[in-house]
Formats: C-alpha cells, sequence, structure tokens
C-alpha cells in the first residue's frame, strides 16, 4: 500500500480545487441537488477539456503505475485462452480482465490509498470552507462515493455512466410513480409524477425492479389526449436518449417506435389522409410530428455509439424501424382515399433520408439493415421504387407550375404550416429517391433488385431504375434559372436525381454494373438526339437538363470503363454510321452548341452553362489519346477556338453596371455567364495541350500562349485541376515543354519565372513562412526535399526543344559582381549561377555554395543525357573545360605519376558529369562512376582526372573486341536474295528470315552484312511504286561541291562525339571525320529543295535541323564508315515512309508536311509515334501509364529523346542496330512497339521511381539495362497484329491537313 506525504496531499489538493473551479459555473447552476453529482458523473461525455484536467491526469497516472503491468498480463493470458477456440469476443474480454483485476490485492490497496489521501484532502478542503455551501456539498459528495468506490464493484458495460454510483431511486417510491400515472388519477398527480421520474437519475430508473413495468406504462402514456402531458411524456423521451445508458434507451426507442406503429395500424388515431394533406398547425398532427422527428434524432445519432454494443441491441432498433415504415394501408387504390403511411411523415422530418445514410455507412450496421429488408422488409425497397414511378406519372399528367410550386414550396424556408397532398408525394418521392441511391452504392442492395412493383407486368431491375431516374431529369420541372445561392438547398427533382447519379458515378464498381450499359447512355443521348433534329422531338427538354446530364456524362467519362462505353459502345466499334456511339453524339451536340445551331435555345441565358457543360464532357474525351482519335473529325479545337474568341470580345463590351440602375442584376449576371464561359473554354482548350496530338491542334488555334497564361494563373493562385481531369498540371506542363512553341509560350505567360523564382527562394533564401528563431536544418540529400519539386519541374521543362528556345545563341551574363538580393529569372540565369561557376563572384554570391553547385551539377547531368542538349551546351559554353578546370582546382598533391584530389561533394559529382558528357556508349560499353562514397579505408576507388582523355577503367572491356564474327546464315541470306528475280517475293522472304534470326540468333545481326542487307532491301523496295511514300528526287553533287559549305558548330561536335564512339567500338578508322563530314553536308543539300521556309519566332524553324542528325551517324557506323554506301542508301531510304520517322531531319519544315504542322515546329515523332505510345501505354501497360501521370511526367517526351538520338547513352551498339533494322525491314510502327516493350521491361522500376518521387530523373539518367530487342520481338508481333492498320494509316496521314 503506497503512503502519501503532506506534500502529496497538497497536489493533490491544488488538482481537485483546479477541477472544482473549473465546472464551478456549471454546479452552481443545477436544477437539483441531483443535479451536480449527475454533472460531475457525465463530466467525461460533456466537457471537452475533460482529459486535461491535473486531478484526472493524477488519477490515469496512478492507475497505470499501480496496474498497468496487471491489466497486460491479464489480457495476454485472454488472448492464448481466445487462440485455443475458448469464450471469444471482445465484450467477454473486458469483462473477464475488469472482474479479475477488481478482485486483485493490487486493485484493493490502490482503492484504500486513494481512499486515504481522497479523505485526507477533502476534508481539509471543507474545514477550510465556509462561503461556498454548494461546493462544500458536492465534496461531501465527492467524499462518499469514493467512501463506497474502495468497498464495492460493478461490473456494469463501459458505456453506463452510473459505474459505480449509490442508488437513491427506491423501488417503492418508482411503484408510487407508476400508480400516480394511472389514468384515472387525478392530472396534477399525474403532472408531478411524471415531473418526479423527469428529474430523477437515469441509471437509478433503469436498475430499479419496475423498469420493464414502467416501458410499458410511458408507452401507454403516449396515447394520452392531454397535451401537456403528452409534451411532459416526450420531455422524458428526449431526456432518457440523450443522458441514459444505451440499454435504456434502446428500450425507450423501440416502445416509441412501436407506439407509432400501432398508431398508423390503429383506426382511432386521426392520421390525415393524402387528399387532406398535413396542416401542422393541427396539434394532433403536431404531436404525430414531434414523436417522428424526436425518433428521427435518434436514428441519426445511434449509429455513432451502437458499436459499442452486441449485434441484438442494433438489431432491435433497426427492425423496430424498418417495421414502423413499411406499414401500409391497403383501404383503396386512389391516391387521394389513401392514409398517410408512416414513410410520408419520415420524408417531412429527414427528407434526404440521412439517418439512413448513416446507418448504411458502416459495415457493421449495413449488414443488418441489407439482411432485414431482403428477408422481411423489401416491401419498404418496393414502396421505394413505387413512390419513383408514382411522382412520374404525376410530372407526365399534371401541370408543370403546379408540380414546380411543390418543389419550391419545400425548398423555401418561410414556407405555410400546411402540406398538400402533392407536396406530400414530392417529399416522400425525394426520400425514398435518396433511400434507393444509398441502397444502389453496395452490391448487398444491389442484390435486392429486381422487384415487383404494382401495376407494373415486368420486375423493375437496376437498369430499369437507373432509366427511370433519368427520365425524372429530362420530365420532371426545374426552375426556370440556374440559382447561385449557396445558403439554400435545391430540392428541385432533377438536381436531387443528379446529386444521387453522380454518387453512383463516384463509385467505380456501383457505375459499371449500374451505369455502363448501352441503355443507360441511350437514356441520356436520345433527348439530346431528338434536340438535333428538331423542337417538336424534345418538348420537354430544358436547359437546366441538359446541365445536369452532362454533369453525369462527365463524371462518366472521367473513368475508362465510361470512357470506353462512349468511344466503342458494347460493341467496340467507334464508327458514326447508323448506331452512333455516345462520343459522336456528344461531339456532333457540342458543336451545334458553339455554333449556336439549336433554334429551341436562341437567345436563352443558360446557353453559356450548357456549352461549357458539354464541352467539358468532351474534353474528357480528348483528354485521351484514344479519345481523340474518335473526335478528330469533329474539328472541336476549331469550333472551340472560335468560341472562346467570340466570348472573349463579348466580355470585353459588357458595359459597367450603374449604382443604383434596375439592370445592374441582369447586367452583372450576364457578365458573370460570359466571363464564366470564357474561362471554361480556355480551360478546356488547355486540356488538348494533354496528349500530343491534342498539342499539335492546340498549336494551330493560335490561342497556345492564352492557354499557358491562363494554366499558370490558376497554378499560381493553387487552385487545383478538377477531380474528373485526367491530367494534372504536371503533365499538361510536360506536354507543353516538350516543344519549342511551347517552351517560349510558357516563358512569355511567366512560368518560368515563376518556377526560377520559387527554386531560388527554397535553395538560396529559405521560405518566408520560417519564423527567424527556427534554425534551418542542414540538408542530408544532394536535393534537398525542398527543392525537389522545382529542381523536377526544371528536368521537365529542360528537354532539347524547350532548351534550344530558352538558351540558344545567348551568352552568359558572367558579370564582374552579383548582388546578394539579385534573384535569377531565367534558365540561362540558371546555367549562369548554379551550373557554370567560373569566377569568384559567382561562388561569393551564393549562401549555400556546395548544395546550390550540386543542384547545378545534377541538373548539367540530367539535361546533357539529351544528346544535342549536350552538345549545345558544350558549343556555346565550354561545360567539360568548366569542369576539368575545377577539378584541377581540387588537387591536393601532384608527382609525376600521381595526382591526389579532395574528395567532397562537389569534386564526386563533378566527376560523374565528367564520365557522362565525355563517353558515349550503352548500359555495357560505359562504367559511370558512382555518387556515393564507400565504406572502408578507401571511400572513392574511382579515378579522378582534369584533363583529357578519361583513365581506361571507365571503358567497359566487354565491347572492345572489333572481331565480328560474321554468321554463315546472314550471309547465306544475303546471297539467296540477291539471286532472287521476283521482287515481291524477295521482300516477304527478307522480312521472314530477319524475323527468324531476330528470335534465334539475335546476336548474329551486326557488322558489315548488315550494313549490306539494309542497302539491297532498301533498294528493292523502292523499286516497288506502293511502298514508296515520297517522291523521287534527283539529286547530283560531287564532294567538291559540298566541301565548302559549312555545318553548325553542334553538328560539328557532334561527328567528334560520333567517330570517338566509332572508335571505341572499333568500326571507324582515323578519317572518318571528314568523310562523316562530307555525308552531313550532302544531306542537307539533298534535303534543303525539299523544305520550305518559314517565318517563324521558333529559333529552331530559322535555316537548317537545330540539332545533330544522329540517325546519319549511326549508318555511318553501321555501314563502316562508307561514304558513298551511306549516301546511296539514305537517298534511297528517303523515299520510303520509314525515313519520316528515323532521320528526324528528314521532315524539318518540309514542304510534305501541312503548312500548320511545319509552323508549329512539331515533329511527327512527337504528334504520331509519341501520341501512340503514350494510347498503346495506357492500353498495354496501364501501371505503367498511372504511374506516369502520378509523377507529373508524360511519356512522350522521354520517346522523343529515345527515338531522336537513336538510344545513344540508352542501349549498346548491338541493340541500336536492332532497332534501326527492325523499323526498317518491317515498318516504322515497330518504333512505336519497340518503346512499349522498353516500358514494359522497366516496369517494376517504374513503379519503384514513382514512390520515390524521380522517375523523370531515372528515366532520362539511366541507360535501359538488361533490354534487348529480341527478348521482346514476339511481344512486338502481337502489338503488330492488334495495332498496325490503326498506326501505318495514320503514319500515312502525316501529310494530310486533317490531322
Amino acid at each position: 500500500m503506497a503512503h502519501f506525504s503532506s506534500q502529496d496531499e497538497a497536489t493533490v489538493q491544488a488538482m481537485l480545487t483546479q477541477l472544482f473551479q473549473s465546472v464551478k459555473e456549471r454546479i452552481t447552476g443545477a436544477p437539483s441537488l441531483e443535479g451536480p453529482e449527475e454533472i460531475l458523473l457525465h463530466l467525461e461525455e460533456t466537457d471537452e477539456n475533460y482529459h486535461n484536467y491535473e486531478f484526472v491526469k493524477y488519477l490515469r497516472q496512478h492507475v497505470c503505475s499501480a496496474l498497468g503491468s496487471m491489466i497486460e498480463e491479464e489480457m495476454e493470458k485472454c488472448s492464448l485462452e481466445q487462440s485455443r477456440g475458448e469464450d471469444s469476443g471482445y465484450d467477454t474480454v473486458v469483462q473477464r480482465v475488469t472482474q479479475r483485476i477488481q478482485e486483485s490485492r493490487e486493485y484493493k490497496e490502490m482503492m484504500l490509498s486513494l481512499n486515504s489521501i481522497m479523505m485526507a484532502v477533502v476534508g481539509h478542503m471543507i474545514s477550510t470552507c465556509g462561503d461556498d455551501e454548494v461546493l462544500c456539498q458536492e465534496r461531501q459528495k465527492k467524499t462518499q462515493k469514493l467512501q463506497y468506490n474502495s468497498s464495492c464493484t460493478d461490473n456494469c458495460s463501459d458505456s453506463d455512466s452510473s459505474f459505480n454510483q449509490s442508488y437513491k431511486f427506491c423501488p417503492g417510491k418508482l411503484q408510487l410513480i407508476l400508480d400516480q400515472l394511472d389514468p384515472g388519477q387525478p392530472k396534477e398527480v399525474r403532472y408531478e409524477a411524471l415531473q418526479t421520474l423527469c428529474s430523477a437519475p437515469p441509471s437509478d430508473v433503469l436498475n430499479c425492479e419496475n423498469w420493464t413495468t414502467l416501458c410499458e406504462k410511458l408507452t401507454m402514456c403516449l396515447s394520452d389526449p392531454d397535451p401537456v402531458f403528452n409534451e411532459r411524456i416526450l420531455k422524458f423521451y428526449a431526456q432518457t436518449f440523450t443522458l441514459s445508458p444505451l440499454h435504456m434507451a434502446k428500450e425507450m426507442y423501440t416502445s416509441l417506435a412501436k407506439h407509432l406503429e400501432l398508431c398508423f395500424l390503429s383506426r382511432e388515431n386521426h392520421i390525415p389522409t393524402l387528399s387532406t394533406g398535413v396542416d401542422i398547425t393541427n396539434p394532433n398532427v403536431s404531436h404525430l410530428l414531434k414523436k417522428v422527428r424526436l425518433l428521427n434524432d435518434y436514428q441519426k445519432e445511434a449509429p455513432s455509439f451502437w458499436i459499442r454494443h452486441s449485434e441484438k441491441y442494433m438489431e432491435e432498433i433497426v427492425e423496430s424501424t424498418l417495421s414502423l415504415l413499411s406499414v401500409k394501408h391497403d383501404q383503396s387504390h386512389l391516391i387521394s382515399q389513401k392514409i398517410s403511411d408512416p414513410i410520408y411523415f419520415f420524408a417531412l422530418v429527414d427528407t434526404k433520408a440521412v439517418w439512413f445514410k448513416k446507418w448504411m455507412h458502416a459495415h457493421y450496421s449495413r449488414t443488418t439493415v441489407l439482411s432485414l429488408l431482403e428477408k422481411k422488409y423489401n416491401s419498404l425497397v418496393t414502396t421505394a421504387v413505387q413512390q419513383c414511378f408514382q411522382y412520374l406519372e404525376l410530372c407526365e399528367t399534371m401541370r408543370t407550375d403546379e408540380i414546380l410550386g411543390c418543389s419550391r414550396h419545400y425548398g423555401n424556408k418561410q414556407k405555410a404550416f400546411y402540406y398538400s397532398g402533392q407536396e406530400l408525394q414530392y417529399v416522400c418521392f425525394i426520400h425514398s429517391l435518396c433511400l434507393l441511391g444509398r441502397l444502389l452504392i453496395y452490391q448487398q442492395g444491389r442484390k435486392l433488385f429486381p422487384v415487383k412493383v404494382k401495376n407494373r407486368k415486368d420486375s423493375v431491375s437496376l437498369t430499369d431504375l437507373l432509366v427511370l431516374f433519368i427520365q425524372l431529369i429530362y420530365d420532371s420541372p426545374s426552375c426556370p434559372k440556374m440559382t447561385s445561392n449557396e445558403h439554400s438547398e435545391d430540392y428541385s427533382p432533377a438536381c436531387m436525381v443528379t446529386e444521387v447519379l453522380r454518387i453512383l458515378c463516384d463509385q467505380k464498381e456501383c457505375a459499371v454494373e449500374c451505369l455502363y450499359n448501352n441503355i443507360v447512355i441511350k437514356s441520356l443521348l436520345q433527348p439530346i438526339q431528338n434536340v438535333m433534329k428538331g423542337t417538336e422531338a424534345a418538348p420537354h427538354c430544358s436547359e437546366t437538363a441538359l446541365i445536369h446530364v452532362a454533369d453525369i456524362l462527365e463524371r462518366i467519362a472521367s473513368v475508362e470503363e465510361g470512357l470506353i462505353l462512349l468511344l466503342y459502345g458494347e460493341n467496340m466499334s467507334s464508327s458514326k454510321e447508323e448506331t452512333p456511339t455516345g462520343a459522336h453524339i456528344i461531339a456532333s451536340f457540342s458543336k451545334k452548341l458553339l455554333k449556336e445551331d439549336i433554334s429551341i435555345f436562341s437567345g436563352s441565358e443558360v446557353l453559356p452553362m450548357v456549352k461549357g457543360a458539354f464541352i467539358s464532357v468532351c474534353c474528357q474525351i480528348y483528354g485521351t489519346c484514344e479519345g481523340l482519335q474518335v473526335l478528330l473529325p469533329y474539328g472541336l479545337h476549331e469550333s472551340i477556338a472560335k468560341a472562346w474568341k467570340k466570348a472573349s470580345l463579348l466580355s470585353e463590351r459588357v458595359p459597367t453596371p450603374v449604382e443604383g440602375s434596375d439592370s445592374v442584376s441582369s447586367v452583372s449576371q450576364d457578365s458573370q455567364n460570359i466571363v464564366s464561359l470564357e474561362e471554361s473554354l480556355l480551360d478546356n482548350l488547355l486540356n488538348f495541350a494533354a496528349t500530343p496530338r491534342g498539342l499539335l491542334l492546340l498549336q494551330r488555334t493560335g490561342v497556345i500562349n492564352e492557354c499557358v497564361t491562363f494554366m499558370f494563373n490558376r497554378y499560381a493562385k493553387k487552385i487545383q485541376i478538377s477531380r474528373q481531369r485526367k491530367s494534372d498540371y504536371g503533365v499538361l506542363f510536360t506536354q507543353v515543354s516538350s516543344t519549342a512553341a511551347g517552351a517560349v509560350a510558357l516563358k512569355s505567360s511567366g512560368f518560368i519565372n515563376a518556377l526560377v523564382t520559387e527554386l531560388w527562394s527554397s535553395l538560396e533564401c529559405g521560405r518566408d513562412d520560417v519564423r527567424v528563431t527556427h534554425p534551418r536544418s542542414t540538408p542530408v540529400d544532394p536535393i534537398d526535399r525542398s527543392c525537389q519539386k522545382s529542381f523536377l519541374a526544371l528536368v521537365s521543362l529542360l528537354c532539347y526543344p524547350a532548351v534550344y528556345e530558352l538558351v540558344g545563341n545567348q551568352e552568359l551574363p558572367n558579370k564582374a559582381e552579383y548582388s546578394l538580393r539579385e534573384v535569377p529569372t531565367s534558365v540561362i540565369d540558371i546555367v549562369d549561377r548554379l551550373i557554370i561557376l567560373n569566377s569568384e563572384a559567382k561562388i561569393h554570391a551564393l549562401f549555400n555554395y556546395e548544395q546550390s553547385h550540386i543542384f547545378g551539377l545534377r541538373l548539367l547531368s540530367v539535361i546533357c543525357c539529351d544528346l544535342d542538349t549536350l552538345l549545345l551546351l558544350e558549343v556555346q559554353y565550354q561545360v567539360s573545360k568548366m569542369l576539368l578546370h575545377a577539378q584541377e582546382e581540387s588537387v591536393l598533391e601532384t608527382s609525376e605519376d600521381h595526382r591526389d584530389f579532395i574528395i567532397d561533394g562537389l569534386s564526386v559529382e563533378r566527376n560523374h558529369v565528367l564520365v557522362r558528357i565525355n563517353l558515349i556508349g550503352g548500359p555495357l560499353e560505359r562504367v559511370l562512376p558512382p555518387r556515393m562514397l564507400e565504406k572502408g579505408n578507401d571511400p572513392y576507388p574511382w579515378p579522378m582526372f582534369s584533363s583529357c582523355p578519361l583513365p581506361p577503367c571507365y571503358l567497359s572491356e566487354v565491347t572492345r573486341d572489333s572481331d565480328i564474327k560474321q554468321d554463315s546464315d546472314l550471309s547465306k541470306l544475303l546471297l539467296r536474295l540477291k539471286m532472287s528475280d521476283k521482287q515481291i517475293e524477295w521482300i516477304e522472304n527478307c522480312r521472314r528470315e530477319f524475323c527468324r534470326l531476330m528470335k534465334a540468333r539475335p546476336d548474329e545481326i551486326r557488322g558489315g552484312v548488315l550494313g549490306e542487307l539494309l542497302e539491297e532491301f532498301v533498294l528493292h523496295l523502292t523499286e516497288n511504286p506502293s511502298e514508296c511514300y515520297f517522291p523521287s528526287v534527283e539529286y547530283i553533287a560531287s564532294d567538291a561541291n559540298v566541301k565548302n559549305e559549312s555545318l553548325s558548330s553542334v553538328q560539328q561536335l557532334g561527328i567528334e562525339v560520333t567517330v570517338r564512339y566509332g572508335k571505341f567500338l572499333r568500326l571507324l578508322n582515323d578519317g572518318a571525320e571528314t568523310d562523316l563530314a562530307l555525308v552531313l553536308k550532302h544531306c542537307e543539300r539533298f534535303l534543303k529543295p525539299q523544305q520550305v521556309p518559314v517565318n517563324s519566332p521558333l529559333l529552331c524553324l530559322r535555316g537548317s535541323y537545330a540539332g545533330h542528325d544522329w540517325f546519319v551517324s549511326s549508318l555511318f557506323i553501321i555501314m563502316l564508315g562508307d561514304k558513298d554506301k551511306t549516301l546511296q542508301f539514305l537517298q534511297n531510304f528517303s523515299r520510303l515512309l520509314a525515313s519520316a520517322f528515323l532521320w528526324v531531319p528528314r521532315l524539318h519544315i518540309s514542304r510534305y508536311l501541312p503548312k500548320d504542322s511545319v509552323e508549329s515546329g512539331i515533329h511527327p515523332i512527337y504528334f504520331c509515334s509519341a501520341h501512340y505510345i503514350e494510347m498503346l501505354l495506357k492500353a498495354e501497360v496501364p501501371l505503367v501509364f498511372s504511374a506516369f501521370h502520378m509523377s507529373g511526367f508524360a511519356p512522350s517526351q522521354i520517346c522523343q529523346q529515345w527515338i531522336t538520338q537513336c538510344f545513344w547513352n540508352y542501349l549498346d551498339w548491338l541493340e541500336i542496330c536492332h532497332y534501326i533494322a527492325t523499323c526498317v525491314f518491317l515498318g516504322p510502327d515497330y518504333q512505336v512497339y519497340i518503346c512499349i516493350a522498353i516500358f514494359k521491361h522497366l516496369h517494376q522500376e517504374i513503379l519503384q521511381h514513382t514512390q520515390t518521387q524521380d522517375l523523370q530523373v531515372f528515366l532520362k539518367e539511366e541507360a535501359l539495362h538488361g533490354f534487348r530487342v529480341s527478348d521482346y520481338f514476339e511481344y512486338m508481333e502481337i502489338l503488330e497484329q492488334n495495332y498496325r492498320p490503326v498506326l501505318l494509316r495514320d503514319m500515312r496521314n502525316i501529310r494530310a491537313q486533317c490531322t
């Protein structure tokens, strides 16, 4: 037993004084002497600061220290007993542990010690308290309570708030109250008895032996005609629901429900009929509604605590409720003579069936509700469906203004106190609708269908019910204007049905089972088709109904299964012939709306909202690659752009409203509608940028700058993208950055400025909202977490088309002095301040030099993985020279044969970057030094260097053997094909043999024989006119003619890189630089007559191709440096379709492309190949596609980089040869299939790096380890069978204007 010192007593007294002071006002305001006791007993439930009182903390700590270990031991024992199959259940365990603890010696010692100190403390407080008598009484009660608790225990449930309390309400007194409540007693006696009962503690009433008799007596009293007595009875019920233990509340609830059920079944009660309506001022009706309201209030509260009790408790409440609601009067089939059922009164007090929503939320109660509905109370579901059908019939037979009056009446908070029969029908319909909508969400609820409904021949299935809901949207009346009052609930039937359908759409499993079928889609779209045919075919189709339908269609289109249904129907056909699919109908209707070509809507004030709603549906569709393909013929990008320009002009002409004028509200509403439409159209135009081909269409509209500015404004205001939109700002930003025009638009909008400023703030300045007293933590990672988002944004931005527009032909500032307040605002500033730190001024201008420079080097490492970007930065800024000079400054000691470098974060990072940018090779051809130090005596065993050439350890030994053993099969194939005189047979045999060798012996397809085979194959193809895509161009030029022509600095450096790589492979000899330069000069002269001059602000369209020709360089190595063979091959190859997709400069500002495609600066590799890569990726590897979108990155950007540089640095040379050979032999569509195969190969890595949030960096920096074209050959043949017709058709259409 613990002993307490006087200091402990003083501490406890202070704690207890604080507790009483905190609740003093509540105690002194109690209506009776028993009130304070009840307040203290329920303090935990009513006082939010209960657990913060020091006295409560003290008690908790004392109990834990005395009994904590014992409780844990007992719980473990019970768990072991459960695992052996003995008594189980949470309640059983709690009761058993509680009983053992209370019977233990430690528990008794703890109670005695607490009792001793509390008696001493309270006695001292009473002796010192002379003024506050009420407080003294409460302390005495506290002392008595503690004394009693020390000697008795109670095993009641944890929800009983009267745990261990002394009972004062004796059984004899309760019996006296029962006698006094008898109807034969005088009114005053009954009132006094009821008042006494209301003031008694609920726990005392519950624990009396006469409780069951009292409950029955109270149920009888509910029927008493005396209104005052009735009010007091209901007050007791309300008090019981609020303060009593759950067991007692359950008894009272079931008795009240039973009473109401008897009321509705009894003929003696004056229940109003539907014809007379409900007059709330009528005392009988008012009292009945109060009972229903009281029951309904408890229905909504019960789910929050009934899980703490056994299922029987909940089942009794649920069953009594469903039994009451299932009461029906079979008096007459005429509605006018029908007595109002309980459901009508429940609908009046809880129109949206909130009680049912709460009961269905948790699996614990939902299972019971659905089981009872299925087994005993299915009539409740049938009645709800019947109500919906009756209301639809009412809409079809009655005048619109009458029904509209019902909905307005109910929605009006200041309505009269009378509800007509029609209004009762309406509120009951709303209640039934909400109940059915909640049922359909759950699979067990959907199993209740089909149901048999009165006066209908066939059972009502799920589809029938959904069609009924849609008919209600179209046929039920609605307000002529869409009000924007946020504080008033809209109870119009169309809004209520739409709200239910929205919830169903958001539940994928439910939507697939209920909504995604042709019948439902047809019922949604048939009225729209009627509207397009003329006014007579659509008399009831209002603008408001169309807005609701568009909302539902948008949600359907936002889910993959729903989108496929709209695009292809259940029969998977996208044709718009005899039975057009939903997407075609929506696109046609939207186009008519934009042209204002629908007569019944002419002059409508709501027309702008209808336009915006249906264009948003189209946006969901064309925001995907497959959806855009279906909607291409409609030219929606042009229609939306024209509508936006018109709305933009109208918004500028809206007059300024004059104060006091009557037209202020109308002008304000009109201008608001126009501005809203303008923003909606611009937002929907922006969503074209979600796909590569869509971005081309957007650029053709000429409003890409406005769209990007709109995106930036929303991004700057941190406005989240719509939940239904498939592409977030990251994906849109990446797609736009992948094109030259997009990069220029980002710059002019201020997006790049804001991005760079935000980066600098995180990197150098820190956040503004961090208090000065809170020191900034030292970064652990090379890229600090605060800068990660900006880093990834720059990685997504700086692909070569954007780099060339933002940095090309620009010199670095290289100032003599930089102010500490000078914040970078452009990409060139980032290069100058973070990457190329070639002066002391730049270094001293950085607060965090090492961290900031590492950030710049990491960024340089990623963007230089694009070889064209590497060549550009090397040519303009001599990046390698700068890095080597910095390494030279890191030298510690120098000797003739050895140099020691300082090993730190910067030198290690520079070493990695230098190796990366100076060596070309695939995953097995070069070795990149790690960025991390190793454990041990030699933390960085990789040699550093400050001059070229690089140490040989960075060159792999695997690929340095130049003795390429030619396989006899490949040679025999070439010989046999040369001897064939049948051209078509030769081509097919060659393709067949190539496929066989790729599957059986892929390593043998290499070397000079591959070059000869390619040469012969292309020659034979060009002799077949059907295989030629471009016309023949006669070219005669000698080396002397082109020798004096100049190549760009990027091309010249590219030649050096190519020859160095070829020599490493031992496929090129000395002097190859001259031959390759001649080949590139011949190519420029050969292609120049096929180009058209373009007057464009884009740098990339001014003159020759801006990058290096990696395809020609690859072919030059394949031909073993033979200049003449390479040129001859290229001239023949230029006639084939494959040249458009393999040889990137082939279509640079080409006259074979439409003028607007040329002016956009977007290559077919992007708007055709990359577009289909994204489309196939979504279908073939959906998890990878989702990973890209989660990362805010687009597959098209990395694929454009891979293809443009012919996979250099990503694949080994053998695989590069296989890539080129496969596309030449089998067709350009294999370019798409190879990229899909790569993503399939990288499946796990992509998912992993999506989680680590560095997917962009991984894809750009890492080589494609382990990928071999031959390993996926059979998979690519399957892709060819599935997709070739569509891909080749679109690839051949790149010259058409309708792309």
